[in-house]
């Protein structure tokens, strides 16, 4: 081999040297607090655990971190040398050490799986954990939720709903101000909503009388009987027709759960415009007979 291929040769390595050098830089990984990275444990002590995430150092999570629930043996949540993920929780320090956590990835799901729930309208069983003025604490998944009191089913004796369960729907969620308002009141208005349908003849008692129409109260779900369906002859004046604390029958014409209205009639209950009015008493009586008339004419 001459001297000029010595030469270029040396030049090749040395840059070749470099090169890689420059390539590994290139490569250290610029972690990021928020990011979501792949990794393996590859030791554990007292602290925490160190991960190997492909850094120029290794990741350390401490003991806190490792779960949303409680842990005492850190190799039943950590695993050795399985490919895991782990959420950044600080920047790289001084030694290009990043801090990670799976307790907040956990979060970030519970969260994400609270806001599904909520867009499909679905009820949670809840624990009720603490009382205060407004309503009560509850643990929901290991976070923190809130009952206003006007959204519980039991509203004077709040001390006695600590420690038990309860089945609720989602008022609000909020991730960025860890809001997360439930309530009672919701999740059995939800239950009692797939026991309805149209068509079907319900018993409620009155509890509002207003110009447009008649407020009544199906199992704790409130429910709007409007004028023009009280009867085929027009009325004038419902405080003439209806009373507060009256109980009647009537059938469902329509429902919305997202809204949570339910529409009701009697004036299909009517043989002739008018009879509501007249005799009151004997149309309830025979609203079931009248309703199965009435469902019968609506298929033919």
């Amino acid at each position: 081999m001459n001297s000029e291929s010595k030469l270029s040769q040396t030049a090749n390595s040395s840059f070749t040297m470099d090169d890689f050098a420059k390539a590994l830089e290139k490569h250290d990984y610029q972690f990021q607090k928020g990011q979501v990275v792949h990794g393996k444990v590859f030791q554990l002590d007292h602290d925490g655990a160190y991960v190997d995430i492909g850094g120029k150092s290794s990741a350390f999570l401490p003991r806190d971190e490792a779960s949303l629930r409680a842990v005492t043996d850190l190799s039943e949540v950590l695993p050795l040398q399985e490919d895991l993920e782990f959420l950044v929780i600080r920047d790289q320090d001084a030694e290009g050490q990043v801090t990670l956590s799976r307790k907040q990835l956990e979060i970030q799901h519970v969260w994400e799986k609270l806001l599904q729930m909520q867009e499909n309208s679905q009820t949670v069983q809840v624990r009720v954990t603490g009382v205060n003025k407004g309503g009560v604490t509850v643990d929901i998944n290991s976070l923190r939720g809130f009952i206003p009191r006007s959204h519980l089913a039991e509203r004077d004796n709040l001390e006695a709903l600590k420690g038990q369960s309860l089945t609720v729907g989602f008022l609000e969620i909020n991730r960025n101000t860890n809001k997360l308002i439930l309530s009672q009141r919701l999740a059995a208005r939800s239950a009692n909503f797939s026991l309805l349908e149209p068509g079907q003849l319900v018993e409620g008692k009155v509890t509002g009388i207003k110009p447009f129409g008649v407020f009544v109260d199906l199992d704790g779900m409130s429910a709007l009987l409007h004028i023009k369906q009280v009867s085929q002859k027009f009325i004038e004046s419902l405080d003439k027709v209806f009373q507060v604390g009256q109980i009647i029958k009537a059938i469902i014409i329509d429902l919305d759960e997202g809204k949570g209205r339910v529409a009701l009639s009697t004036r299909v209950l009517e043989n002739f415009p008018g009879e509501l009015l007249e005799n009151m008493d004997e149309v309830m009586a025979t609203a079931e007979a009248r309703a199965n008339r009435a469902s019968n004419k609506t298929a033919e």
